[in-house]
């Protein structure tokens, strides 16, 4: 296998530390939540679980749009029309109040019936409501932040994005703090004071990003102007099937959870901090994957294919490196890990092996999602959400079903199962890069 040479392995590490760092100081948060409501038991572990993806699935849809703008204004960038690159921004920043706040406000109303459908634990539906109905009052803050990470992406200024999420972190540190324990006069709200925190540090994030693009972006046409038609259409092209991609996963994710959760409620606890550590060691492979997007849709946009192809696979090489890097701790401390989260001895021995084969896999993984992101770079987006939705919903969810609640397996089989429909989608993606389909897409 080709070494990545000197140069572009400057050029990928320059782009992708700072995305990365943003995107594992998120995770690091996400575990800091779990761990801070983990003393709650397993019911509150349960119920931000299953809430946090119910609020991924909500909002998974106008996501896409962080996909969109970033291909387009990279094409921008390779193209060396600077002083539109925040155009599409602008448009997504649209898009995202337009579809974002009805869908919120329709969204809180509809939490109350929906939720109890999910979980037959009543303690965990008492915490899960309020926790979910508060996250979704920052549905349009969240898909605005993804448009922003996009355009900063794809215009080589990732450290703004990184900016951006440490001061949201500081805020929801605080005010989980607060809130979930009751500190300094405030109330004790439990679980869902996590998902106040949440809502309130979001839309702090999207303030402090309208602050910086006022700095950084006005030259490229920030707030100046929307998308012509042409231009509106090749993001919505894009987004359209991005978003549908990471709905119908994180709708995968949901139907998971309730898959494990008919196994057991100690199951969904333990599958709820699997995830979450397995995203700190993973979400670096998407950092890259976010980088190969912007360094592939640049090099589209100077008309140099060839190029764009080195990068997919000169950026797969390296996320595979620092993941592996990472995950293997899961495989050697797995308890010490999981104890961190984990307090009831049962629940943390049914952890103990699926977060190990999580750790062999991992860095494989990567590289599938470095490929599904440059694809979606190149434009390729239809076809990752065919493989990605196809694969998830056809193969891996009905033998979950099977493997779990009907023969009588537990969290460890079902985990095999997902590593095995995972391997195959890193099989699909890197035969689409290898071929020339992605090459003749115009936006």
């Amino acid at each position: 296998m080709r070494a990545v040479p000197a140069d572009r392995r400057k050029r990928i590490m320059a782009l992708a530390l700072p995305i990365i760092g943003g995107m594992v100081s998120q995770n690091v948060l996400n575990l800091v939540d779990t761990a801070m409501v983990g003393v709650l038991g397993d019911e509150a572990l349960a119920a931000v679980g299953m809430g946090g993806f119910v609020n991924f699935l909500a909002s998974a849809f106008i996501l896409g749009l962080g996909a969109g703008v970033q291909a387009v204004s990279a094409r921008r960038v390779g193209e060396g029309r600077d002083s539109e690159t925040a155009v599409p921004l602008n448009g997504g920043i649209l898009a995202a109040l337009a579809v974002g706040i009805p869908w919120g406000v329709a969204l809180f109303v509809l939490v109350p019936s929906v939720f109890p459908l999910l979980v037959d634990d009543v303690a965990v539906v008492d915490d899960g409501v309020p926790y979910l109905q508060a996250r979704v009052c920052a549905i349009a803050a969240v898909a605005m932040n993804f448009s922003f990470r996009g355009f900063w992406n794809a215009t080589d200024r990732p450290g703004l994005y990184m900016r951006t999420l440490l001061v949201m972190h500081a805020v929801n540190i605080t005010l989980n703090w607060l809130l979930i324990y009751g500190k300094l006069g405030f109330p004790e709200l439990g679980a869902p004071g996590a998902g106040v925190a949440s809502a309130i540090a979001t839309w702090v994030g999207t303030a402090y990003y309208f602050l910086l693009g006022s700095i950084h972006a006005r030259k490229n046409g920030f707030l100046r102007g929307l998308p012509d038609l042409a231009t509106m259409k090749s993001i919505v092209k894009l987004s359209v099937p991005a978003g549908l991609t990471q709905t119908f996963f994180s709708g995968g994710m949901v139907a998971l959870f309730w898959i494990v959760g008919q196994v057991g409620t100690a199951e969904l606890a333990a599958a709820t901090v699997i995830i979450n550590v397995m995203l700190v060691a993973l979400l670096p492979g998407l950092g890259f994957g976010l980088a190969s997007m912007s360094l592939v849709g640049q090099a589209l946009g100077r008309g140099d294919v060839e190029d764009a192809r080195r990068w997919g696979w000169d950026v797969s090489k390296l996320a595979i490196a620092l993941v592996y890097a990472i995950s293997l701790a899961g495989l050697v401390v797995p308890r010490l890990i999981l104890g961190v989260f984990i307090h009831e001895p049962d629940t943390l021995e049914i952890a103990v092996w699926p977060l190990r084969l999580v750790a062999l896999f991992l860095g494989l993984d990567s590289a599938g999602l470095v490929l599904m992101n440059s694809l979606q770079g190149a434009g390729d987006s239809t076809r990752v959400l065919l493989v990605a939705t196809g694969l998830q919903w056809i193969l891996f969810l009905p033998s979950a079903y099977v493997i779990g609640p009907l023969l009588g397996g537990g969290l460890t089989e079902i985990w095999i199962a997902n590593i095995a429909y995972r391997a195959m989608q890193l099989v699909v993606f890197a035969a689409f890069w290898r071929g020339n389909a992605w090459t003749r897409i115009r936006m």
